[in-house]
């Protein structure tokens, strides 16, 4: 008797995105810990650019692993991908329990990062290709929340562990970042394969039967799965015409123009400085006048407010069109920044040497009223953030990928991610150093031009199958705000295998055409 197989789009979705609750954990775990007394006598109080070093070198590593999916996921497929890296993750992780040093710290950290690029490139490419159209939005956003709930959860655990008072108090919290990664490496062999990536390796029959189990209970004669193989297999015909998938293929004039919104989506989503400010929101919150565990507390409510507001994501990305969501997403986020800068500018004064025990926080408001406008601001750029650029940035990459290339595109895209991330957690301290409260300025300059960037060219995805997204692409005028909006055709050509089957046509021998 085999291992059961998992059926439920829904639950497959949850496990594919543990990488976004993996990477949610390191988000937090450094933010809570690296105010602690215990961290800074054990790896002796780190200045701003050992500090950004060693938080950056998890996207360090992650750029290295999601350039590496690429390879492991056209060779092995997306699911064994993954697999790979959970073994890496604990590796990784087993080191950074029993660091020793700064160099140890780094290095294990590397490694995690390695196993965070390959599940968070591969994950929304799986969900991706074994959701329908309709769904597809929804089951990608997964990841931005299971990423929201590992900040949350790991910033409380680590939270409470500062209360302990030996260095088990950034051991444990570093140790227990394992449980995810065993879980899915348990439950893996029960999940599906990507039936697009089957396809792909004229493995039909697997492709047509993964498709009639996630989406009509293993009906392979059911019009969905006619009408979407059907769809599948016109597709791969014409790709293979191309002769070529190779990397010069993604700055193929016919591809260049997708290639590149994908891998903007990711730069725009790390350039508003999200991620900045939740690595570092404890010392952004000492800028506004708080200290100790007051800090650390109010730092958890805006963790709480970006697990919520993702759901209004879940609820309503395929109702709403994508591109307005991240016009006014970007557009909110910069008026927030922009706000938050002239607040500091307005009502603080620079702190020569930093603050006592804090070298990097070098600017403090003492204006009560100021303070608390400055913290509402930070938890209302989250709140927009969370349904907006934070679920779409994961959604919509690998959406306008064709299938001959998406492993190749998703994991660069990916790789930019991981780029911005980098320069973003290096840099961040000592910007907070030496320019203070400019760094909004830079961060909402940057939300302008992603606004402006999506009105030009990123093209309307939402209800459509990936296929046709290829079409829009590849047909529609490149100015996204010429592009004509056409209903799917995904409900006809349902319709049409319905006829077929009915009138008892070949549609009924579709498995054999597909491997013909």
């Amino acid at each position: 008797m085999g291992l059961p197989r998992l059926s439920n789009v829904y639950l497959i979705s949850v496990l594919a995105t543990i990488g976004g609750l993996i990477q949610g954990f390191d988000v937090s775990s450094m933010s809570a810990i690296i105010g602690t007394p215990q961290y800074k006598e054990y790896f002796n109080k780190p200045d701003s650019v050992l500090q950004g070093g060693i938080t950056a070198s998890m996207a360090g590593g992650s750029l290295l692993g999601s350039l590496g999916s690429s390879w492991t996921s056209d060779r092995f497929g997306r699911r064994d991908s993954m697999f790979i890296a959970c073994i890496t993750w604990l590796v990784g992780s087993t080191l950074m329990c029993a660091v020793q040093n700064v160099p140890m710290l780094i290095v294990s950290r590397v490694i995690n990062g390695f196993a965070v690029g390959m599940l968070t490139s591969q994950g929304p490419i799986l969900i991706a290709e074994i959701s329908l159209p309709h769904q597809r939005g929804r089951l990608i956003s997964f990841q931005q929340w299971m990423i929201t709930w590992g900040i949350l959860i790991m910033y409380f655990i680590s939270y409470g562990a500062s209360f302990m008072s030996g260095y088990g108090s950034f051991r444990l919290p570093w140790a227990l970042q394992m449980i995810p990664a065993i879980i899915l490496l348990c439950l893996l062999p029960m999940m599906p394969r990507s039936p697009r990536w089957l396809a792909s390796q004229d493995r039909w029959e697997e492709a047509i039967e993964v498709l009639a189990r996630l989406h009509t209970k293993g009906d392979t004669l059911h019009p969905i799965v006619v009408a979407e193989s059907k769809e599948i297999r016109e597709k791969i015909e014409l790709e293979r015409q191309y002769q070529s998938t190779s990397w010069l293929e993604l700055v193929n004039s016919r591809n260049i123009i997708r290639v590149h919104c994908g891998i903007f989506t990711h730069i725009w989503s790390q350039m508003t400085g999200t991620n900045a400010m939740m690595y570092y929101i404890v010392y952004i919150f000492q800028m506004a006048g708080l200290t100790g565990n007051t800090a650390l507390l109010s730092a958890s409510i805006q963790y709480v407010i970006n697990v919520f507001m993702t759901l209004p994501a879940l609820i309503f990305i395929d109702r709403l069109p994508r591109r307005w969501l991240f016009i006014a997403g970007a557009l909110a986020m910069a008026v927030l920044q922009f706000t938050q800068a002239g607040l500091m500018a307005s009502y603080g004064h620079a702190v020569p040497g930093g603050l006592s025990g804090s070298p990097t926080v070098t600017w403090k408001v003492t204006n009560g009223k100021a303070s608390k406008a400055i913290i509402a601001c930070s938890y209302l750029f989250i709140a927009c953030y969370a349904p907006t650029w934070g679920p779409l940035g994961w959604a919509y990459p690998p959406e306008i990928i064709p299938l001959y290339i998406r492993s190749k595109a998703v994991s660069l895209a990916t790789f930019f991610n991981w780029a911005c991330n980098f320069a973003l957690t290096f840099f961040t301290p000592p910007a907070f150093q030496n320019i203070q409260w400019k760094i909004y300025c830079v961060f909402g300059t940057f939300c302008v031009a992603a606004s402006i960037h999506v009105f030009l060219l990123f093209q309307e995805t939402r209800g459509k199958t990936l296929e046709e997204i290829d079409e829009i692409f590849e047909k529609q005028s490149i100015w996204a705000f010429k592009a004509r909006t056409e209903p799917s055709r995904f409900a006809a050509d349902i319709e049409q295998a319905k006829e077929e089957l009915s009138a008892g046509k070949p549609a009924a021998n579709y498995v054999e055409e597909a491997m013909a």
